[in-house]
């Protein structure tokens, strides 16, 4: 079975329920940054992920794929990532099960050079340094908040339910949600002048003179 979550806004690869028979995972062209741990306990079939057009920046957020011991294809393409030195080695040091990485099927000769570079001491040394992970990754973390802004004022909801109060016809409803929606409160839009709804309304109801 294959699942295409392509061109949305996703964060973190995480959240999945038990998928036993998923195999394909589409992710390309979406904003992920961080990789869940434990995904071979809701995806233990999983064999191909593409994560092709993502933010994944450091190499150390890619760990989490070793536990995929299913996973044998795997696409990184155009995720910053990908320009971090001895990139592709370690991750065929990490994720070992992969045949297929970057649409390029892994060599032996990359594995034993693989090998060679992060064995021993020096070389676990080496693969803790360039892996540097990101910090905690926390929904809206960092995003500014003002408590002031938190709800309208009891002046502001006086506003609201009045004019929900006056409301007469769907139409006049479905205005006021517009206007809620755009951050607007219903009887303070405009205060001079005709609006353009009022000038719409008057166009509709106008009927024309026959010949």
């Amino acid at each position: 079975d294959a699942i295409d979550f392509s061109d949305n806004e996703i964060r973190k690869l995480d959240g999945f329920p038990l998928l036993r028979r998923l195999k394909t995972l589409l992710m390309n062209n979406n904003r992920i940054c961080r990789i869940g741990e434990s995904l071979e306990q809701a995806l233990p079939s999983l064999t191909e992920l593409v994560l092709t057009n993502n933010n994944i920046a450091e190499l150390g957020e890619l760990d989490p794929l070793a536990t995929i011991k299913s996973l044998t294809y795997l696409s990184i393409l155009r995720n910053p990532v990908t320009n971090k030195k001895h990139y592709r080695l370690y991750v065929i040091h990490k994720v070992p099960q992969v045949r297929v990485l970057d649409f390029q099927k892994v060599k032996l000769k990359e594995r034993q050079e693989a090998e060679k570079m992060f064995k021993g001491k020096r070389g676990a040394q080496l693969a803790k340094d360039i892996a540097r992970r990101t910090k905690t990754f926390n929904p809206g973390a960092g995003l500014p908040t003002d408590k002031k802004k938190a709800g309208p004022s009891a002046g502001d909801v006086e506003a609201i339910k009045t004019a929900i109060a006056n409301a007469t016809t769907l139409a006049e409803v479905e205005r006021l949600k517009g206007l809620l929606q755009a951050g607007q409160i219903p009887g303070r839009e405009r205060k001079s002048g005709p609006s353009e709804d009022g000038e719409e309304e008057m166009e509709e109801d106008a009927v024309p003179n026959g010949s």
